[in-house]
C-alpha cells in the first residue's frame, strides 16, 4: 500500500485597488486590505482566523491576503481546497467592490494568485508535506534539491522577465530569481528552496514538516496537482530508503536561475566534481526513479486514476519541453498556457514581449476576481480542470473528512453557531470562559475522530 501523507498549501495573494478612471490608485495597499477584510471583521472574525472548512485565512506582512488550506491526504482534496481559497477571496473582493461603488470610490480591487508585483517584490506559495522524523532528515531532503531546482519546467507559472539589459524574456518561473539559498531554517531573510524550520504541527516525536517555498502559485489545476504529486512521490522514495538519482549541483541557486530562462530545457547546470546536466535530464531521471520504485514496491497497482494521469502529464511535460512542441500541454501547465496566450496576442496585435499590454494580460491570467481570465479560459477549453464539478465549492464549506481538519472545522462551526468564544490553531482547540474545560491538543494530523473533541462539542450543546 502506498504510504499515506498529510499535505497543505499556503498561498499569498497580490492585492491592489486599481483606479477605474486611470491614474493613481484610490486606496493604498493597507487601505485595500482593510476594505477586503471589512466583512470578515464585521462577522466577528479577525484578520487571522481558522474557518469551518479547516483552513486558515489571514493577512500577512506587506498587506498580502493569505490562505492556508486544511490538512489533506489526497492530491484531489488539496487542489479542491486550494481552489476554495480562490473562491473565498474572489467573493470577498466582489463584496468590497460593491461597497466601493456604493461610496463612489473610483476603484476596483484585484487579487492576483502570482508571485511578483510590478516593483519586483516577491510573495510565496508554500507547500507543506508531513514526513517521518529521522536523524538524517537534512541529508535525505538534500537529494531532492535537483528536482526542486528543475521542477519549474513542468510546473512553473510562466513569467515575463525584464532583464538588466532591458530586454523582456519569457521564463518558466516567477520564483526562480527570488531564491537565495538551497536549504535553510530562514524563510524571508535568505529565502531558501527548502525551509528546514522545525515546526511540525503534530507530534514532534514522530513527525516534522517539509516546508517548500520555491514553487510558483499555479492557476491551472493540473499544474498544482502535478507539482504536489511529483514531490509527494519522491518523498515516498526518500522515506522508503530508496536512492534518488545521484545528482549534485555545484550551485543550486545559480542553476535555478539558468533553468528558468532556457525554454528548451537544455540549460547546462554545473555538477559538483565537474560535468553538467540539464533540467530535462534531471526531471526525466526523477520520473524514471519514481516509476521504477512504484513498480518494484507494488504501488503501481494501487495508483488512483488521478495519480496515473499526473505521472503521465509529468512525462508529457518533460517531452514537450525537450521537443519544443508545447501544444500537448498548453491546457494543463501554466507556463505553456500563458505562453500560448501571449503568442496569440502578439500575432494579433503586433506587440512585442516588453509591451505593457502583455504585462496586463499576464496579470489578468492570475487575477482570481471576476476580472480575471481563468473562468473564460476554462469554459473555452483553454484550461483543463483536475477537480470534479462543485469540488471547490464543497471544499469552501466542508473540511476534509479523513484528517484532523475535520475536528477543527466542526469545532469552529459549532462554536460560531452557538456563539462561544474559542481559541484555535493547527493543533489546539479550546473553549474560553467555560468552566471545567481544558485545551485539547491534537497531535495526530491523520486522526479525524477524538473523544475529547466530542466532549467539547457536547459541552457547547449543553
Amino acid at each position: 500500500m502506498i504510504p499515506q501523507r498529510v499535505m497543505g498549501i499556503e498561498t499569498e495573494y497580490g492585492l491592489m485597488c486599481a483606479s477605474t478612471e486611470g491614474g493613481t490608485p484610490p486606496l493604498d495597499p493597507e487601505e485595500t486590505a482593510a476594505e477586503l477584510f471589512r466583512a470578515v471583521l464585521e462577522s466577528g472574525l479577525s484578520t487571522n482566523a481558522f474557518l469551518a472548512n479547516g483552513a486558515r485565512l489571514y493577512l500577512d506582512v506587506g498587506a498580502h491576503p493569505e490562505y492556508a488550506t486544511a490538512e489533506c491526504r489526497t492530491v484531489a482534496d488539496l487542489v479542491a481546497h486550494d481552489r476554495a481559497g480562490e473562491l473565498l477571496f474572489a467573493g470577498m473582493a466582489a463584496e468590497a467592490n460593491e461597497r466601493l461603488a456604493a461610496r463612489g470610490v473610483p476603484g476596483r480591487i484585484h487579487l492576483f494568485k502570482n508571485n511578483l508585483d510590478a516593483a519586483g517584490n516577491s510573495y510565496g506559495c508554500h507547500e507543506n508535506y508531513l514526513v517521518r522524523r529521522r536523524p538524517d532528515y537534512r541529508a535525505r531532503i538534500s537529494t531532492m534539491l535537483p528536482f526542486f531546482v528543475t521542477r519549474q519546467i513542468v510546473a512553473g507559472a510562466g513569467c515575463l522577465r525584464r532583464g538588466e539589459d532591458g530586454v523582456t524574456r519569457f521564463a518558466f518561473s516567477q520564483r526562480a530569481d527570488q531564491m537565495w539559498d538551497a536549504i535553510s531554517s530562514a524563510s524571508t531573510r535568505s529565502r531558501p528552496i527548502i525551509n528546514t524550520r522545525d515546526e511540525p504541527h503534530g507530534d514532534p516525536e514522530l513527525y516534522r514538516r517539509m516546508h517548500v517555498i520555491v514553487g510558483d502559485s499555479n492557476v491551472a489545476e493540473p499544474a498544482t496537482a502535478l507539482k504536489v504529486a511529483a514531490t509527494e512521490a519522491l518523498l515516498v522514495l526518500v522515506e522508503d530508503g530508496a536512492v534518488l538519482p545521484g545528482i549534485r549541483l555545484a550551485d543550486p541557486v545559480e542553476a535555478i536561475r539558468a533553468a528558468s530562462l532556457d525554454l528548451t530545457g537544455r540549460a547546462p547546470l554545473a555538477l559538483q566534481g565537474g560535468g553538467v546536466t540539464t533540467p530535462v535530464d534531471v526531471q526525466r531521471r526523477m520520473l524514471e526513479a519514481v516509476l521504477a520504485h512504484y513498480d518494484a514496491r507494488g504501488y503501481a497497482a494501487d495508483l488512483p486514476e488521478g495519480t496515473r494521469y499526473l505521472f503521465d502529464l509529468w512525462g508529457r511535460a518533460i517531452d514537450a519541453v525537450a521537443s519544443g512542441d508545447h501544444a500537448g500541454i498548453a491546457t494543463e501547465i501554466d507556463w505553456a498556457a500563458k505562453l500560448a496566450l501571449v503568442e496569440r496576442y502578439m500575432r494579433r496585435s503586433g506587440a512585442e514581449l516588453g509591451d505593457p499590454r502583455l504585462a496586463r494580460l499576464d496579470l489578468a491570467y492570475h487575477d482570481v476576481t471576476d476580472a480575471g481570465l481563468r473562468a473564460s479560459m476554462e469554459s473555452a477549453g483553454l484550461l483543463r480542470t483536475f477537480t470534479g464539478p462543485g469540488a471547490a465549492e464543497r471544499a469552501s464549506a466542508r473540511p476534509p473528512q479523513n484528517t484532523r481538519a475535520k475536528l477543527r472545522g466542526e469545532f469552529v462551526a459549532k462554536a460560531r453557531r452557538l456563539r462561544f468564544d474559542y481559541a484555535v490553531d493547527w493543533t489546539n482547540l479550546r473553549l474560553l470562559e467555560v468552566e471545567g474545560t481544558r485545551t485539547v491538543v491534537l497531535k495526530d494530523p491523520f486522526s479525524s475522530a477524538d473523544e475529547r473533541v466530542d466532549a467539547l462539542m457536547d459541552k457547547m450543546e449543553r
